[in-house]
């Protein structure tokens, strides 16, 4: 038998905290909107939530669009978060796809005689479809990594993410939002990207976590990346999806470095992979306890900053409180929504875990 990652990475000191990162899926599946992909991914995700921790090789490559998807989830009313989550390379992925959508500039299905479902995301652009990107890296990063952590059929893990990721696939043509062109290519640029990707995990979780640096230079390259974002004639909402997703991922690497560097790591006990655990009544208990404790300190650290932030950006360019459109300039989206996302980040990664162990939900 192959010698398992876990102590590959116990050789080189590289634990990661917060074993129950799934505490936040759960959060995100409750949070979305898009009914053709929730009740399975709840399914699935509930199904995992009495796991031991995650060490980094698995953990990190997931731990950016778990938190990049709970803070963009506590937005209000229809998002395009419902797929945003469970991929290392998630905000890469994410990225590349606004991007192109606004520099190619290829239109959406015209309304009519396609009938769209959709209305929030109608400014946007097409192609290519980033619903498709997300939900291939969500079911095939998990289905490549949950092998050294989980005893199961290979075979059938690949038939769950060919089924989910073809289900969501399918939803963004049943919705009108996407043609069959743009769904093709978001998948297909989602698969190169996962497999030019795919030798470095370990690297640069690795890096992520011991490098003296990291705490400063991934929150300064993503602000980077959000400030750089391409600038377009009218008002879209993908830039300030962007910088939502890159400022959670800010949050959540600045405090999983902060973790490592403070040995409060949680691993767990035995030999991995581990068989498929029961889901027990208890399970279940604290499962539903440290939802309701991820919801109110997700939603609340969101709301806090989000006011605090608009009240300082307001005053600083002496802007009317009532005026609500001056939020969607970029010198007051940007700064407003990065700041907000790193908080939340901050507060998944380094709080929440800490409160679940004083209430004894651990």
């Amino acid at each position: 038998m192959k010698e398992n990652r876990q102590h590959i990475w116990q050789d080189t000191h590289t634990h990661t905290t917060l074993p129950h990162s799934h505490t936040h899926l759960a959060l995100t599946v409750s949070l979305c909107q898009e009914p053709s992909v929730s009740p399975l991914k709840l399914k699935t995700l509930c199904q995992q939530t009495v796991l031991p921790s995650v060490p980094p090789f698995f953990y990190n490559r997931f731990c950016y669009c778990t938190t990049a998807a709970s803070a963009l989830c506590t937005r209000v009313g229809l998002h395009i978060c419902a797929l945003l989550f469970l991929s290392f390379f998630f905000f890469l992925v994410m990225y590349i796809g606004q991007v192109m959508k606004d520099l190619l500039k290829l239109p959406r299905p015209v309304s009519p005689p396609v009938v769209k479902l959709e209305t929030r995301v109608d400014a946007e652009y097409g192609l290519p479809s980033t619903h498709a990107m997300a939900a291939t890296s969500i079911s095939f990063t998990l289905l490549f990594s949950a092998p050294s952590r989980l005893q199961f059929q290979f075979e059938v893990g690949l038939l769950i993410a060919v089924t989910l990721s073809s289900l969501v696939c399918l939803s963004r043509l049943y919705t009108g939002m996407h043609s069959v062109l743009d769904v093709i290519c978001g998948v297909v640029i989602s698969a190169v990207i996962l497999l030019l990707t795919y030798p470095c995990w370990e690297t640069l979780d690795h890096l992520q976590l011991h490098t003296r640096i990291s705490p400063i230079a991934v929150p300064a390259l993503l602000l980077f990346l959000c400030y750089k974002y391409p600038d377009l004639d009218h008002y879209s909402t993908t830039r300030g999806d962007t910088t939502t997703i890159l400022g959670a991922c800010a949050g959540s690497s600045v405090g999983y470095w902060v973790n490592e560097q403070l040995g409060e790591t949680f691993e767990p006990q035995g030999t991995l992979p581990v068989p498929l655990p029961t889901l027990t009544a208890n399970a279940l208990a604290l499962c539903t306890g440290r939802f309701l404790v991820g919801v109110v300190a997700l939603v609340g650290t969101r709301q806090i900053v989000k006011t605090t932030s608009l009240h300082v950006l307001y005053s600083w360019y002496r802007v009317p409180k009532n005026d609500h459109n001056a939020r969607r300039r970029k010198e007051i989206e940007v700064p407003y929504k990065f700041t907000t996302y790193t908080a939340v980040g901050l507060v998944h990664s380094i709080l929440t875990n800490r409160i679940f162990v004083l209430l004894g939900l651990l």
